[in-house]
């Protein structure tokens, strides 16, 4: 894009020299506003250019591109659900609407329940919150933010899982390209995989043409956390792609990948002023992280880039003898696999 003086010196060099066009004269004050015209046009041109580009595209503009281009949408952020379990009073209603939480997070009863003869409920609670944040371990779930008349105590026996986060930009964009480039059709691979990924909540799937014969096929997924998916997301995969697809496929599986743990064992340097507890939770919170990016993307997990990514955690200084699941060798991740943070010197 050129600016209005590279504009309006040429416009000067293609005028005559047998007229006057230094600054001040008439030649010169009668180009230089159309140069400066000229110059915004091309901003608003390659503004323009620039929404025609989708890797140039981010939030709304990027929903709506790939919507139009190609029915594509983004997938919503989810509210974590699970259940609780409460106790207290026989007889005691827990009433739609009541909170529950963790030191830090609020939880909305969604179904009532009533406390059976020995004081106890199984209680659906919702986070109030969307995304990841109401993703927590087992047994976290225990306060009353407000005391009910009736119920004592709470906890949640399982972790809660299902809390998603909006699809991100790039998650999204990656679609739209397989959309393009690998499109479905009349019920090919990449048509299972458009239509796994269609559903709230997967991260990413595996398709298995033929894997118990002629017609036969086998979809493995990882939910939007990149991790093994629950029962009530393989249902909600089943369910959304036998509305889908054509006949033809008689056996068809859906499963979640299974959950590889990766375990360090690792002779720690730790910098002034860190803890191990506190450098063990920034190496994990790192490898974390590569392992969502890597995850159904190769088929082994680096021995050398996990030392790496060690080595950056804050409050590293440094490290020895490493040993991932007990070896020094590359992890291999079997293809129904996904890798998943373990413990670091557990």
């Amino acid at each position: 894009m050129e600016d209005e003086k590279i504009i309006h010196d040429r416009m000067i060099t293609n005028i005559s020299d047998d007229y006057d066009k230094s600054k001040g004269n008439f030649v010169y004050d009668i180009t230089k506003p159309v140069a400066v015209e000229f110059a915004k046009q091309q901003e608003k041109i390659a503004a323009v250019q620039e929404k025609l580009d989708v890797e140039k595209l981010t939030g709304d503009e990027l929903t709506r591109t790939v919507y139009q281009r190609t029915g594509q949408r983004r997938k919503p952020a989810t509210q974590a659900t699970t259940t609780v379990i409460v106790s207290g009073t026989a007889g005691t209603l827990v009433k739609v609407g009541e909170l529950v939480g963790t030191e830090s997070i609020l939880y909305t009863v969604i179904e009532e329940a009533i406390l059976n003869e020995s004081g106890f409920a199984h209680v659906r609670i919702q986070c109030n919150e969307f995304g990841q944040v109401g993703n927590v371990p087992a047994n976290t779930i225990v306060n009353f933010p407000a005391s009910i008349n009736g119920l004592v105590n709470v906890y949640n026996p399982e972790p809660v899982v299902d809390g998603y986060d909006e699809e991100t930009d790039n998650d999204l964009r990656q679609r739209y390209y397989d959309k393009l480039q690998r499109p479905g059709k009349a019920g090919n691979k990449y048509h299972y995989r458009e239509w796994a990924l269609e559903v709230t909540g997967v991260g990413d799937a595996k398709i298995f043409p033929r894997y118990n014969g002629p017609l036969s096929m086998k979809v493995v997924v990882i939910d939007a956390n990149k991790l093994p998916a629950n029962v009530e997301l393989i249902e909600a995969v089943r369910d959304h792609i036998e509305e889908e697809m054509p006949f033809g496929v008689d056996d068809l599986l859906i499963i979640s990948a299974e959950a590889l743990l990766i375990d360090l064992s690792v002779a720690l340097s730790l910098m002034p002023g860190y803890t191990e507890e506190v450098v063990k939770a920034n190496i994990k919170k790192n490898i974390t992280k590569h392992l969502k990016e890597i995850a159904f993307k190769t088929s082994f997990a680096s021995y050398a880039k996990i030392g790496a990514l060690i080595i950056e955690s804050d409050g590293v200084l440094d490290y020895q003898d490493l040993l991932i699941n007990g070896s020094t060798a590359n992890v291999v991740i079997p293809e129904d696999g996904v890798p998943v943070m373990g413990g670091v010197n557990e």
